[in-house]
């Protein structure tokens, strides 16, 4: 039970990652460049991405 929800917040988190690399790669390709965003979606994707290998090697030893 316990790796089950391990291995779905891996899962999550690398959601998280593929959704905040496409966000940067659509912050990068803006028409408005004097628009700003809020969110650092770098940070947020290396953040999830840590997380995700974090979660996944608790998930095998499990």
């Amino acid at each position: 039970m316990m790796q089950a929800g391990l291995w779905g917040g891996a899962v999550t988190a690398l959601a998280i990652a593929l959704f905040s690399g496409w966000r940067d790669w659509r912050r990068t390709r803006r028409d408005n460049l004097d628009s700003i965003g809020i969110v650092d979606w770098p940070t947020v994707q290396m953040l999830a991405l840590i997380i995700a290998v974090i979660l996944a090697s608790l998930g095998f030893k499990a």
